[in-house]
């Protein structure tokens, strides 16, 4: 039994998001208790550790950051956010889709430029 830590998801979290990291039943049983990943993942954003720096209480870093690319590529940790960002807007009696966006432009680059210019020397 390993100890909580405050960025552990609740049971009441948990139940809401586990759907969306089920896996496909393949005869076996999954090697790591996806909550647990989870968890380590949250402590890991929370923290702002690196992965090999996860507690020995959590599942192996190198299992842990497997899942998480994973989840990143195949549309898992973007059905996540969805998932949360309509759960928090319903909860403030708003409708489940935002209508507009704002983009603030100090945040966007709206403007690059290439190369090397300013670093490099000219031969005079």
């Amino acid at each position: 039994m390993r100890r909580g830590y405050p960025s552990d998801l609740t049971d009441e979290q948990w139940v809401q998001i586990a759907p969306l990291f089920a896996r496909k039943p393949t005869g076996r049983p999954p090697e790591l208790d996806r909550r647990e990943v989870v968890n380590s993942i949250l402590y890991l954003v929370r923290t702002g550790c690196q992965w090999r720096y996860l507690p020995g209480d959590f599942p192996n870093y190198s299992s842990v950051h497997s899942c998480y690319r994973r989840w990143r590529l195949d549309g898992t940790l973007d059905r996540l956010h969805d998932t949360l960002r309509r759960t928090v807007r319903l909860g403030a009696d708003r409708e489940a889709e935002p209508s507009i966006a704002v983009v603030d432009s100090q945040s966007v680059k709206t403007t690059e430029k290439g190369g090397f210019v300013g670093l490099t020397r000219e031969n005079t």
